[in-house]
């Protein structure tokens, strides 16, 4: 493993072209600013913002799941009551009529933490969800109930067109940061700011300080975006990006996909970060299915100040693993080489997009082997699901993933959920509940996150997942993929 280095951090100015507008007020925000802090100056009507400014900006979209939900709408219910008031600095309206939410179709309510159980008060909390979208017709509720079911919210976020560039989506979770990857400033809030921002349609944040980290040189097949962050998150701690935005740029990561920058974003919570950011640009667009015109988006040149930069040659880096407890605890895969696994799993908000199941599905055939221990496979959302029932793995003769992880003995992919990465009920399909090592694709391996307390939970990419379950070690993907 190569030696940690200390990154020279100063604060550094870097001059930019990034592809920026803002959508309010008709007004021009001034260069000079990071990509979060020009987002911000925007959704505050402000033409120039700078690190530590408390301003209240107005919210484009909200968030909430099954977990936080009833919590926010509790505190919603009790603070904006039957004919409540609000103070004109926080709403133009300065009455409701009855309790009723600031805007019904910028609310977006998603049960899929633990919804496939029997527990009971699991199922009351969709009870609530379903109650309160009912009562306020809110128009983006994803029951589980109806064909309208999604799946992880942080994919079907992005899947139903609520995440966008030059926005301000604010979340009951803590990788809400996961729609940076749109240019779009993502962040996770509590059930008390959730409650306040479904009444008023704004909240008062603090402008972060950005970090900048500049990734450039050919990325080798063997790699994925989950090697990237998993790199970083080593290189700068647990706690290296403290309420700091974390900005992602440089010709590795203009050549990455979208869910692949997803990715990237996701994790930034685990450096302790507010949020992460990738400009917007012809790959966001075209994910979107967009001009950039017709969104009034165009290059501007500008002067940012940064408060560090860091410098990756990608071309350089190898497969990655973080070790249990930690998400910095970083390793890598070839020197772990002797920690047996008992159970790989594929999925989450991380782990279970289309592109990782395709990823996945690469080396099973090349290994020409079955799995030697039960693997999980968990699709984040419906869209995912039929995906891996219905397209081709490119280079395998036309199999479809699922075709590919029957014949290697996986598991049959289960209904979309996020439940055994929060560890859920104790019938959640794949939770952990006694010691074992479990090797998932996952974002987080603190004790208890997948259920049972001693579980020793290793993360690493969907390549260096699947060539483990073939071995029943910790295993580098390189080992089937030369």
């Amino acid at each position: 493993m190569q030696k940690k280095k200390d990154p020279h951090i100063h604060r550094l100015r870097v001059t930019q072209t990034e592809p920026f507008s803002v959508l309010r007020s008709n007004m021009l925000v001034k260069t000079g600013m990071t990509m979060t802090e020009k987002i911000l100056a925007g959704a505050s009507e402000k033409s120039q913002l700078s690190p530590g400014e408390n301003v209240w900006v107005n919210v484009d979209v909200l968030m909430t799941h099954d977990v936080c939900g009833p919590g926010a709408i509790g505190i919603f219910k009790k603070e904006f009551g039957e004919n409540a008031k609000l103070c004109p600095r926080f709403c133009k309206d300065s009455y409701f009529s009855g309790t009723k939410v600031w805007d019904r179709e910028k609310i977006v309510i998603i049960p899929e933490r633990y919804i496939f159980t029997s527990d009971e008060r699991a199922n009351r909390n969709v009870d609530i969800l379903r109650d309160f979208c009912m009562e306020q017709n809110i128009k983006y509720f994803y029951d589980i109930k109806d064909l309208n079911y999604k799946g992880v919210c942080h994919i079907a976020l992005a899947q139903e067109g609520h995440c966008r560039p030059g926005e301000v989506l604010l979340g009951t979770d803590s990788h809400t940061c996961t729609a940076g990857a749109f240019g779009q400033f993502a962040t996770a809030i509590g059930n008390t700011d959730a409650g306040f921002v479904l009444g008023a349609g704004k909240l008062l944040l603090n402008v972060p300080p950005t970090l900048r980290f500049v990734m450039d040189g050919e990325m080798p097949d063997y790699l994925l975006a989950k090697d990237l962050i998993l790199q970083i998150i080593g290189e700068i701690s647990v706690s290296g990006a403290t309420y700091k935005s974390m900005e992602f740029v440089g010709t590795t990561i203009e050549k990455l996909t979208m869910e692949e920058r997803m990715t990237l974003c996701n994790m930034v919570i685990e450096a302790g970060a507010k949020n992460g950011v990738v400009p917007a640009d012809s790959t966001t667009y075209k994910y979107l299915e967009i001009m950039s015109e017709a969104m009034g988006y165009g290059k501007i040149k500008g002067s940012s100040i940064f408060l560090a930069e860091y410098r990756f040659d990608v071309s350089k880096l190898e497969p990655l693993v973080a070790k249990p407890h930690a998400p910095d605890n970083r390793a890598l895969a070839r020197e772990c080489k002797d920690v047996k696994i008992d159970r790989p799993y594929i999925g989450s908000c991380t782990g279970g997009k289309i592109e990782d199941f395709m990823a996945a599905a690469k080396v099973f055939p090349a290994s020409g082997k079955k799995v030697k221990v039960l693997t999980f496979l968990v699709p984040a959302t419906q869209k995912v699901w039929m995906d891996v029932y219905g397209l081709q793995v490119p280079g395998s003769g036309g199999k479809t993933c699922s075709q590919i992880f029957e014949e290697a003995g996986c598991d049959t992919p289960a209904n979309p959920t996020f439940g055994a990465c929060m560890g859920g009920p104790k019938d959640t399909y794949a939770r952990i509940n006694e010691p074992m090592a479990s090797y998932p694709f996952l974002l987080l391996n603190f004790p208890g996150r997948m259920g049972h307390r001693e579980g020793q939970i290793y993360l690493a990419s969907p390549y260096t997942a699947a060539a483990s379950a073939l071995t029943g070690y910790v295993t580098d993907p390189r080992d089937f993929m030369r």
